[in-house]
């Protein structure tokens, strides 16, 4: 099957799965399921659950077990994305070619669907763990160990990008910020879908590297595309991250420099996981995807 069409198929899936869990019910809370319903089923590339997915099936092939996860991690972004979008923070007024969260139901509302959305990844966990049999359960407290730790630092992340608008910063304080703030959850994707699957020691350190490779490469490609993307394309302006002198990859290293930076993380990421052959052959294209994307 071509690249395109697994990945679409993985979002249809994906898409399908988030429908399960959106709250329907009429109630007093009716706008504020309707708003978390405008972000979560906005669109979007599905990149953390198809990754959780795809790095389960290098070692197994029915994914039940790890729907659930993929699904939470997925409902974590989309917090993250109402947050960031805030006046307060980026300030961006258009999200997928939307109008983002808060300039189309309010600020307020906006904040408290960003929060429901975090806690609805705690109750999808919450309710798998307790269906799950007594043989599972060890690897998946694990599992939800790690992912509680990666939203902290994806928050501490987006908190310390904040906070150092409009300074100089060095390369190792970058890195930290790209590290923390894009490449915590992109990591833990992998590594939820390769422990989910029961795979050794050995392979959880590789994949754990092509991840961390791959979440700096999905950092410096968003930079890049603040850059010089396009706007129709992206669905958002280009050029916020240079005027709220944002700390990025362009601004610290120049945008040709950014992309040689990226073309060779990228290298790195698929080398890790040549060893897996074929069946790591989406997780090759998906680092490619990852730097050539356009939006």
């Amino acid at each position: 099957m071509e690249f395109k069409q697994e990945l679409k198929n993985y979002q249809n899936l994906i898409n399908e799965e988030l429908e399960k869990h959106i709250k329907k019910q009429k109630c007093l809370e009716e706008v504020l399921n309707e708003s978390m319903e405008y972000s979560l089923m906005a669109g979007g590339k599905r990149l953390r659950p198809i990754l959780v997915i795809s790095a389960y099936t290098l070692f197994k092939e029915d994914i039940k077990k790890c729907m659930p996860y993929a699904i939470a991690i997925e409902m974590v972004h989309n917090f993250s994305l109402i947050h960031d979008d805030l006046p307060a923070i980026d300030n961006d007024d258009f999200r997928h070619g939307k109008l983002t969260n808060h300039k189309k139901f309010g600020e307020s509302t906006a904040i408290l669907a960003g929060d429901g959305l975090l806690n609805m990844a705690y109750i999808t966990i919450s309710e798998d763990l307790k269906k799950s049999n007594i043989g599972d359960i060890a690897q998946k407290i694990k599992v939800f160990e790690e992912f509680t730790k990666a939203v902290d630092r994806m928050i501490a992340g987006e908190y310390i990008d904040t906070e150092f608008e409009g300074k100089k910063i060095s390369a190792d304080e970058l890195e930290y910020i790209h590290t923390n703030k894009t490449g915590a959850l992109l990591k833990l994707c992998v590594r939820m879908g390769a422990i989910l699957a029961g795979c050794t020691e050995t392979d959880l350190v590789k994949l754990t590297s092509y991840a961390e490779k791959i979440g700096l490469a999905f950092q410096i490609k968003d930079d890049i595309l603040s850059e010089e993307g396009n706007e129709e394309i992206l669905g958002k302006p280009v050029g916020n991250d240079k005027a709220m002198e944002k700390c990025t990859y362009v601004s610290q290293y120049g945008l040709e420099k950014a992309k040689e930076i990226l073309a060779q993380i990228t290298k790195e990421a698929i080398d890790e996981i040549n060893c897996y052959g074929e069946k790591a052959e989406f997780l090759k294209e998906l680092a490619l995807y990852i730097q050539n994307r356009n939006k």
